[in-house]
């Protein structure tokens, strides 16, 4: 069974076309109904129009060489997450989502546990030595944004004397425009929109997760697990948790995706083949513990999705997006491990394993253009895309590993 080359798609208003995907090299296409609102049902008819718009070439009228290979994301009501009572209400709403998307013969769901946010950087367009644009999750900004921007109940208590006097130095050294771009990037981490949540609406999102604990995190995290999964077994859907973005607490919140130990619980929570990971050596790799070969090869029979994307840390916990195969993640051992766990799969009639290529630089003729979705472009995907290929085609020594 092979690893399937696959490419997010945010649907119509993405600037990337699905003819661009094809001519990326790609045949699986990772997508969701955004346009949605979180916590309903979405309807059958919905999910079979965006199939039919990836799967079928209206202007040629036949097949295109593209497949919806991965659901991401199915994303989680707050309530679900801070275990309100009107939770079931949305896990039953969650359940039918699974069973439609079974129906219409989708089959692997990715999904996270973030509170709030599901992913959090401070620049979206830094430059690199390149000249290219990358995001960056800038440790001192954060703080400086938490501290004496968002200003949140209880946050001096949570940094030193150091951190709050970097934290005020690198506020003053903005103008009033980098304060407000600053509000915005961080504020702008959810995905297959252009929304920013409003300072106040994010302060009584906080407010709401007073009192729960990492602890409490896990606990929600588990019940949904335990109401989900008997469905997805029975539909012959497999979920996959992505790990946090950044991997470790902010504002206050609580992370439960961010180690080797976290996933173990996650798999472990609820003992299915319905219940697995997706690995993102993008967000695990912020951690130096993190020994993310070694995932691979103790957790890999319960990877459903793949994410490829590399990291250079910085002190204090920064880091910034880089080049696929260089940066501080090893993508070389993981890419081993990874064709490892494929020809074992192979061995024993094991599925196939979707992976993409997560996020890219702004490059090239895509630096004059406008990126709606941060992260997004499509020449650094297409040569991230290239790279991993060669490398995987590299490792594995066949040509097999990479065809369906």
């Amino acid at each position: 069974m092979p690893l399937i080359q696959s490419w997010r798609w945010y649907g119509p208003n993405d600037i990337v076309s699905l003819a661009d995907i094809e001519q990326a090299g790609a045949t699986g296409v990772v997508s969701a109904l955004h346009h949605i609102p979180v916590g309903q049902a979405w309807p059958v008819e919905e999910i079979r129009k965006r199939q039919r718009m990836i799967e079928w070439d209206e202007a040629e009228g036949q097949p295109r060489n593209l497949r919806w290979v991965v659901v991401e994301s199915v994303n989680i009501h707050e309530s679900i997450k801070m275990g309100l009572p009107e939770r079931d209400t949305y896990i039953d709403n969650y359940n039918a989502t699974i069973r439609n998307l079974a129906d219409c013969g989708l089959d692997t769901i990715c999904y996270n546990f973030m509170p709030v946010l599901d992913w959090t950087r401070t620049d979206l367009a830094y430059r690199v030595k390149s000249g290219a644009l990358a995001l960056r999750y800038d440790a001192v900004a954060l703080s400086a944004f938490d501290l004496y921007l968002l200003q949140r109940s209880g946050v001096d208590e949570e940094y030193d004397a150091e951190s709050k006097a970097k934290a005020k130095d690198y506020l003053e050294s903005l103008a009033p425009a980098g304060r407000q771009a600053l509000q915005n990037n961080i504020l702008a981490g959810l995905p297959g929109t252009r929304h920013v949540i409003e300072m106040e609406d994010f302060r009584r999102f906080l407010k709401k997760y007073e009192g729960i604990d990492s602890a409490r995190l896990k606990e929600n995290l588990k019940y949904f697990l335990e109401k989900t999964v008997p469905a997805a077994e029975a539909a012959g859907v497999k979920l996959c948790i992505h790990p946090d973005d950044p991997p470790y607490p902010i504002f206050g919140l609580p992370r439960v995706v961010s180690t080797e130990e976290d996933l173990a619980f996650v798999v472990n929570a609820v003992d299915s083949p319905a219940n697995g990971i997706t690995f993102c050596t993008g967000s695990l790799g912020p951690r130096p513990e993190n020994d993310l070969p070694g995932i691979v090869r103790r957790l890999g029979h319960k990877f459903h999705f793949v994410h490829l994307r590399n990291v250079q840390r910085q002190e204090g916990g920064s880091f910034f997006e880089a080049d696929h195969l260089d940066g501080s993640v090893d993508m070389l051992r993981v890419a081993q491990a990874l064709v490892e766990e494929v020809k074992r799969r192979a061995r024993n009639g094991g599925d196939a394993l979707p992976f993409r290529p997560d996020h890219g630089h702004q490059m090239l003729d895509d630096l004059n253009k406008e990126v709606p979705f941060p992260g997004y472009p499509a020449i650094g995907r297409l040569r991230g895309l290239a790279e991993l290929r060669g490398l995987i085609l590299g490792v594995a020594g066949e040509y097999g590993v990479l065809k369906e």
